[in-house]
């Protein structure tokens, strides 16, 4: 079989589009990443994103293995286990004590334990199509479950009126991700591939329209902390292989600007002067 099997036009085009676009998403931690190494400290960052980001990776690649003609869903799940990876390695080697060991666990129960077991079940208890079906159901699965994240984005805009917490670049560039792997999905008529990314472009659609409708509303000053600290989510890369999160966890710094109109205070003011003179005017005479 050749490396790339273009008897499916439209599916390799929207295959290899796809793979430009999902290894940009993969690569937006980067700065993130290079200030913790330059710092040697997380700074309270989370590594849940990524420990889910690499079991995504991990189950699409093994789904694409029991797959024909799908050369290009293989080069991007490689490509995510590769850079979840080395996020991870990075985020253990200077996180505090407390952190590091619940990341240990997370990959243990998770991409060690969880990845094994379905491995195992899949292998000896299914055949052929069946075991990709299998495999497939529960990446779908998997992935309609990750989609929480970017809900909690959808209901801190709504409930503070404000898109400071959802960058719009980083909106457009998932929705287009997902547009085009559903794309893929249907070139390739595979509903495994195609149908989270269905949930993945309504959820964009859903963000490109806040951001339009809160565009020029800024932050109401009785914001709550709890709505401060929902905000304070990590950044989330939506697209047919990870589904959920994975980007720049950093805070994002609340401002908020007091303007008092002293324009009242200012004529009281002449007005006493006024009055002021006219006393000292008269007491002159």
């Amino acid at each position: 079989m050749p490396l790339f099997d273009t008897h499916n036009t439209w599916a390799f085009v929207f295959g290899l589009m796809g793979n430009v676009i999902s290894f940009a998403v993969f690569l937006s931690p980067v700065p993130t990443f290079y200030r913790v190494w330059k710092k040697k400290t997380t700074e309270g960052f989370q590594s849940l994103p990524y420990v889910v980001a690499l079991f995504s990776a991990t189950l699409w690649l093994y789904y694409a293995t029991q797959k024909k003609d799908v050369f290009l869903l293989v080069t991007i799940n490689a490509f995510g286990c590769f850079i979840e990876t080395i996020y991870i390695s990075i985020f253990l080697a200077f996180a505090p004590k407390k952190a590091r060991m619940l990341t240990v666990k997370l990959l243990l129960l998770m991409n060690f334990g969880g990845f094994c077991l379905i491995l195992l079940l899949c292998q000896f208890l299914a055949k052929g199509t069946t075991r990709a079906k299998i495999i497939g159901g529960i990446c779908v699965g998997f992935s309609v479950c990750v989609f929480a994240a970017p809900l909690s984005i959808i209901r801190t805009v709504i409930k503070t009126r404000s898109v400071e917490y959802m960058p719009f670049s980083l909106s457009l560039t998932l929705t287009i991700s997902a547009v085009v792997w559903l794309l893929y999905g249907l070139a390739l008529k595979d509903i495994y591939v195609a149908f989270p990314n269905v949930i993945g472009f309504a959820l964009g659609a859903l963000q490109m329209i806040l951001y339009v409708v809160y565009k020029y509303c800024k932050t109401p000053p009785q914001l709550g902390e709890k709505e401060v600290e929902a905000a304070k989510l990590p950044e989330v890369t939506l697209d047919m292989l990870k589904l959920g999160t994975v980007s720049s966890p950093e805070p994002i710094p609340v401002v908020r600007q007091t303007n008092k109109c002293t324009c009242g205070n200012d004529r009281r003011a002449e007005t006493e002067d006024g009055q002021n003179g006219k006393q000292s005017s008269s007491t002159t005479v």
